[in-house]
């Protein structure tokens, strides 16, 4: 019997690190894409692993309730590189889009409330602002940031890109029909 391996990590994890040959369905996607993709592996042993075995508990749930049966990798892809066994690593230089968000909107406010303390209130400003753009992303599926950083010269070219938008900024129309809700 043959094995194979399906990481339902998120597309962002997936391609910075992933098992030589593992079938890549995000939880996110999978009651959506597993009935087709494990159609394609039936007879095969079917192992479901993620970042540390939580998520691919919850696929592995998800996935007998459609009929198929499988194992978790207990640990996750951790587990595995701590076992020393091999992964396929992203040579690129590109930083997911919703990981420069991160980075950008942390940044404004630690640069608000030190600017506010340090040298005029005014700056708590920023601080708020920036609050107000994630709660408007959060409850409307857009976020703008995403949005801008999508148009940045280092993102242009980048492979995988509407996807990851479409992950970040669902409602911003960058997602294929019915996956804006996935």
């Amino acid at each position: 019997m043959n094995k194979v391996i399906v990481d339902v990590r998120e597309s962002d994890e997936f391609k910075s690190e992933h098992v030589t040959d593992a079938v890549h369905i995000p939880l996110s996607q999978l009651a959506h894409q597993a009935p087709g993709m494990l159609k394609q592996l039936k007879g095969k042993e079917v192992t479901i692993m993620c970042h540390s075995g939580r998520r691919a508990q919850l696929a592995k749930n998800q996935l007998e309730k459609m009929g198929f049966d499988c194992v978790v990798y207990e640990g996750g892809i951790e587990k595995w590189k701590a076992n020393g066994l091999p992964t396929v690593k992203f040579k690129g230089k590109h930083l997911a889009i919703m990981r420069q968000v991160q980075i950008i909107a942390g940044s404004l406010v630690v640069i608000g409330v030190a600017g506010g303390f340090y040298f005029h209130p005014g700056f708590y400003g920023l601080s708020a602002f920036v609050g107000a753009g994630l709660m408007f992303a959060g409850a409307s599926g857009i976020c703008m940031m995403a949005e801008l950083l999508g148009k940045a010269p280092w993102n242009k070219n980048v492979e995988g890109l509407q996807q990851e938008l479409c992950q970040a900024s669902p409602n911003a129309g960058h997602c294929p029909p019915g996956e804006e809700s996935k």
